[in-house]
């Protein structure tokens, strides 16, 4: 990088940028209830109000400028008139709609006056309809705010003599950009303005696709060189990584900063461009957890550009996180999606496959616990006198259970008004519709969590007390209820001589296979799962992972004790698809040959084969080429997602005693990257037990 993008990457992990943040958000809820202000009018009010409060900093270097003062976004009602907000209903999450993709290509097209514009139409044509009425203009109030806070970073830049960033934002975001840089600029506003919304994970969707045309327009007319594009596009990503403390998730980083690369056109073409090249290059300079970068590619992805990948790979950040056109876009179209729509896939925060502009689906509505089901189908079978089959069964019927409660318990979720976000939607200016009633795509996404260590136990089970008979039921039952005491000699046993997922191995992975089987199956019982939409299967564990090896307060499921694959209780469980912690693998090629066995037209939410690669893995030139190798194998294979991750155990643990050391060292904690020191302890232990693979 330039000395200038260094110093400002350095100030932005050092925060120094938090010097210009207020104390606490402006006081609304008082002047909300004095104007009478409907639920839709006091969000469209609080964009405003966010907008109003915002200080200007601009700073001496910078060319894409906006960093966010107000440290909060305040509630537009008092806690118990919020909470009447859900009656006869509830509150996804915490409350604002998240985790989906605006469509920016189509706001950049237009600008935010054109939006207007195309709400001025709309709401003369709805001029019989309050409802109507009442959201577009409050989608025009949060329009206005936003190009009036431009507008103030337009004077102060003129000011400021920084007559180039003036320049811009005269333009910019409320007409349509003219290049490359104006288009980076748009999108800062654009995006960051969802944020001080009240909404959360925020998606940038199909970067390389929307903003190929602007990176062109530059490259023709000589205003840019390929260089100059690539230190703008830098900078873009380094002001994305200053307000990751401020945004809601599990962890510091799950903030759901997105950005999808490649792919295949809505028309079926080849979507690489040599923005998509860049994005790559660009990441590895900046080395920070935002943006997130995921890669769409097929069995004939070009081997150069997965190098490139690797190379990124190689920095430790935990991405790009790859996804499979071959297997997603039938996945898509087997579960309803149009042929258009399902080649424009991109990714919500982690991994599930949402549509931009067009999606209002609810991708995590809770996990299936595996290791639950098969437990207690382990525990109550054998107490029974259950043969291999009853188990098998009693499995299922407790995935059918979990996932009917999972889906009840959404049924009557409440979406708040988003009369901004909306504006930045496909449709729901020109129908004069918010999008909290509703996109094209109303589906439910939920978790088949911790797999692998679910189909260990069954397969455990099926050898060892029903086809070798060498462990009495009454014994294995005695050693899980009490947690392996006395008897380690069983519990090595099954850890260590039972079939293993990830190994290739028949018998396991029959198992898994049933278990995902079982799960598609409960889930295409709902024809409707309460907003018009259906319940879409996915193999991620999330925070999983932990919760159900730990508990946490937000879990419905319960804390899974020992388990019959050699598992103690409050031991980790695996991520999303990976072998249980402990296992000897065979190698990178047999864990992917496992998963290609899975069904994924039938389990289309995403969920990534998650491995991790020791860094001794990138010592030369041929090392990386064999990691492009393993991706195109993913792909021939018949994989949806993979996810490739960086470690060195020495430094891990280094990093845990000595975080002064390592406050740059960034690892994939699932589907997100975090900077490692400042992840729990619970997620550090994880990350560091993780196995690592060489080649």
């Amino acid at each position: 990088m330039t000395p200038r993008l260094q110093s400002m990457r350095d100030s932005v992990r050092s925060k120094e940028h938090a010097r210009f943040r207020q104390e606490k958000p402006p006081a609304v809820v008082e002047d909300f209830d004095a104007a009478g202000l409907s639920w839709m009018q006091r969000n469209a009010r609080l964009t405003r109000r966010m907008c109003e409060a915002e200080n200007v900093v601009i700073q001496p270097e910078e060319r894409i400028v906006f960093t966010r003062t107000v440290p909060s976004v305040p509630l537009v009602y008092d806690g118990e008139e919020w909470a009447a907000c859900f009656d006869g209903g509830k509150a996804h999450e915490l409350g604002p709609i998240s985790n989906i993709c605006a469509d920016w290509g189509y706001v950049l097209s237009q600008g935010l006056n054109g939006r207007k514009r195309a709400a001025e139409t709309a709401r003369a044509q709805a001029a019989d309809d309050p409802a109507a009425v009442e959201f577009l203009d409050s989608a025009m109030e949060a329009i206005d705010a936003v190009l009036a806070l431009a507008e103030r970073y337009a004077t102060e830049a003129r000011r400021l003599g920084h007559d180039d960033v003036a320049d811009v934002l005269e333009r910019v975001p409320a007409e349509p950009p003219s290049g490359f840089r104006e288009a980076l600029q748009a999108l800062r506003f654009l995006h960051a303005s969802v944020w001080m919304s009240g909404h959360y994970h925020v998606g940038l969707g199909r970067f390389d696709q929307y903003m190929i045309p602007y990176l062109h327009a530059d490259l023709a007319s000589g205003k840019l060189t390929v260089d100059d594009a690539e230190e703008l596009l830098a900078e873009f990503f380094i002001s994305l990584n200053k307000d990751s403390d401020l945004y809601p998730g599990v962890q510091q980083g799950d903030n759901g900063q997105s950005l999808m690369l490649g792919g295949v056109t809505r028309e079926g073409q080849d979507a690489v461009n040599e923005l998509t090249w860049m994005v790559l290059r660009a990441a590895a300079k900046v080395n920070m957890i935002d943006p997130k970068i995921n890669l769409r590619v097929t069995s004939e992805t070009d081997l150069e550009l997965l190098e490139l990948a690797a190379q990124l790979t190689k920095r430790g950040l935990g991405f790009p996180q790859y996804s499979n056109d071959d297997v997603v876009i039938p996945g898509l179209l087997q579960h309803g999606y149009a042929l258009e729509d399902a080649r424009d896939y991109t990714v919500a925060a982690c991994w599930e496959y949402i549509i931009p502009g067009k999606g209002m689906d609810i991708v995590n509505i809770g996990a299936v616990s595996f290791p639950a089901a098969v437990s207690e189908a382990i525990l109550g079978g054998l107490a029974a006198g259950s043969g291999f089959q009853g188990i098998l069964e009693r499995t299922r019927e407790n995935i059918t259970s979990q996932a009917a409660n999972a889906v009840n318990h959404c049924r009557n979720i409440i979406l708040p008004p988003a009369p901004y976000y909306s504006a930045l939607m496909t449709e729901c200016l020109e129908g004069g519709v918010d999008l909290s009633a509703g996109l094209v795509y109303n589906n439910y996404g939920i978790h088949g969590a911790c797999s692998a260590n679910a189909a260990d136990a069954l397969a455990a089970v099926k050898q060892f007390v029903f086809d070798e008979e060498r462990v009495e039921a009454s014994e294995l039952v005695n050693a899980l209820i009490t947690n392996y005491e006395g008897r380690e000699d069983l519990r090595l046993l099954l850890q260590k001589d039972g079939p293993k997922v990830g190994n290739n191995d028949e018998q396991a992975d029959a198992m898994l296979t049933e278990l995902f089987a079982a799960l598609a199956d409960a889930c295409e019982t709902f024809e409707d799962n309460g907003r018009g939409g259906i319940v879409r299967p996915g193999t991620g564990s999330a925070m999983y992972y932990v919760w159900l090896a730990r508990g946490h307060e937000d879990m419905r499921e319960p804390v899974v004790g020992a388990t019959a694959d050699g598992r103690r209780q409050g031991e980790f469980f695996s991520s999303s698809l990976a072998p249980s912690p402990g296992t000897r693998s065979r190698g990178p090629l047999s864990i992917l040959q496992t998963y290609s066995k899975l069904d994924y037209q039938r389990i289309c939410n995403g969920g990534p084969i998650t491995l991790e690669l020791s860094d001794a893995v990138f010592r030369d030139e041929e090392a990386i080429h064999k990691v492009a190798m393993l991706v195109r194998a993913f792909a021939q294979l018949g994989c949806q997602q993979l996810q490739l991750n960086t470690l060195s155990v020495e430094t891990l643990h280094d990093a845990k005693q000595h975080p002064e050391n390592h406050q740059n060292l960034i690892v994939r904690v699932w589907g997100w990257s975090g900077y490692f020191c400042e992840l729990g302890p619970e997620y550090q232990d994880h990350v560091i037990a993780r196995h690592m693979h060489t080649f």
